[in-house]
């Protein structure tokens, strides 16, 4: 059986530990048709990744995965099957890393003032491309000893209340999704269940997230468990939304998520791929054209 297509993973563009050419290789060789490189706020690993997929077979899909303020609450949209070259796009997103570098000297300065030195260095120093995230901070506070884990460091030192807490200045919801747009992509909700919502306030976000013209959600995620998935199909049925199916796959240092292993959308779901011509064209390099494969 032929995993769903992964559309929401990282490389050392943003988080991921992986470049895109390995992130490729390793997605082909864990029977992944189609893999989305959606890195945080950047599309700079694309280009990479496309030429890599020439090479193996794989269809990649250009995203990016855009952090959003709604409601005081972080969201993630992941933008699909668009132009990184659109000017608007890219001018949304250079707003976005112009916040995100002075974010990051502004955990360090706030670390260095708890008695933590050369955090910004170090966590820059583990930063392959342009993006220095939280993540790289939490790399390198686990490499000297001040947590066993990253999670053990985000929730020690770098969300709401802790010593490196910077609150996030993102884009709005209706501005990510007009660049998107702009763009030519379809925009997805991605991985929902990590927002902590109620129903109703669910309802909410994807309500004023479909009339701004958005047309998926996540149901299958790396973070989401099978019942979480059965969640997010009603979900997915009831606002008349796509779903879609991504790992958010950030390296092999991870090793509850991995490439290849994403369960098929619960039934009932309409994928959001399934009228994709790319879809349909790595499908039928598969074996004898087989359709053994669950979506």
């Amino acid at each position: 059986m032929q995993p769903p297509p992964d559309l929401h993973t990282h490389s050392t563009a943003s988080d991921g530990t992986l470049t895109p050419t390995a992130l490729v290789q390793r997605a082909a060789a864990a029977g992944v048709q189609m893999l989305a490189l959606t890195d945080h706020d950047n599309t700079d690993g694309l280009a990479e990744a496309a030429q890599a997929a020439t090479e193996v077979g794989l269809t990649v899909v250009p995203g990016v995965e855009i952090s959003v303020t709604w409601n005081t609450l972080t969201v993630h949209i992941v933008g699909l099957r668009l132009d990184p070259n659109n000017p608007a796009l890219q001018l949304g997103l250079a707003r976005l890393m112009d916040f995100r570098a002075w974010r990051a000297e502004e955990i360090g300065r706030r670390l260095a003032q708890h008695g933590i030195a050369d955090a910004y260095a170090g966590a820059r120093a583990l930063a392959s491309g342009r993006l220095i995230g939280r993540t790289h901070f939490a790399r390198f506070l686990v490499k000297q000893r001040r947590a066993p884990d990253t999670t053990a460091v985000f929730r020690q030192f770098l969300t709401r209340g802790k010593p490196g807490h910077v609150p996030g200045d993102w884009a709005s919801l209706e501005a990510a999704l007009g660049w998107i747009h702009a763009a030519g992509g379809q925009a997805v909700v991605a991985h929902p269940a990590r927002y902590g919502l109620t129903r109703t306030r669910m309802q909410r976000l994807l309500g004023e997230f479909r009339e701004l013209g958005g047309v998926g959600v996540e149901v299958v995620s790396g973070s989401h468990s099978r019942d979480e998935a059965q969640t997010f199909a009603r979900h997915a049925r009831e606002q008349q939304l796509w779903a879609a199916t991504g790992s958010d796959y950030h390296g092999p240092e991870n090793p509850w998520i991995e490439l290849g292993r994403l369960s098929p959308l619960p039934e009932g779901c309409i994928p959001i791929w399934r009228d994709w011509p790319e879809y349909h064209a790595a499908k039928s390099r598969m074996v004898g054209g087989s359709s053994t494969e669950v979506y």
